[in-house]
């Protein structure tokens, strides 16, 4: 079991920059695979970026690719996600999540536990 806490969100313009962070508590944070994925009113949750168990295999899904960085301090048990460039469509409730191996990490359903999740709004 492990407990997923998200922080960070909020609102600011176009073109500006968030720095999302998950905070993990109970079994090794070091044993999982962490993703942050994003969910707008009336739409599916999406793949946003994940990071491997040391940090070193990253992936992003195309939107974000060269705005967005995923990383991960295993000593401290936190996932971060900071955010350049964001756009009125980066808008959702951006969740943290925690999986088990290496396969499909785009996959919401191979996440096994989630935090609450983080507002971000983008104004244009």
């Amino acid at each position: 079991q492990v407990q997923l806490v998200e922080s960070g969100g909020g609102l600011v313009q176009a073109g500006g920059s968030l720095r999302l962070s998950c905070a993990a508590s109970g079994r090794t944070f070091s044993g999982y695979y962490m993703g942050w994925f994003s969910q707008a009113p009336g739409k599916e949750r999406k793949f946003v970026a994940a990071i491997g168990w040391s940090g070193g295999s990253t992936f992003y899904a195309d939107s974000v690719k060269g705005r967005f960085t995923i990383s991960r301090d295993n000593a401290k048990s936190t996932v971060d996600l900071q955010m350049n460039n964001l756009k009125p469509e980066d808008t959702a409730v951006y969740y943290c999540a925690a999986k088990f191996g290496v396969l499909r990490v785009s996959d919401t359903t191979r996440y096994a536990y989630w935090g609450q999740g983080t507002q971000v709004t983008v104004s244009s």
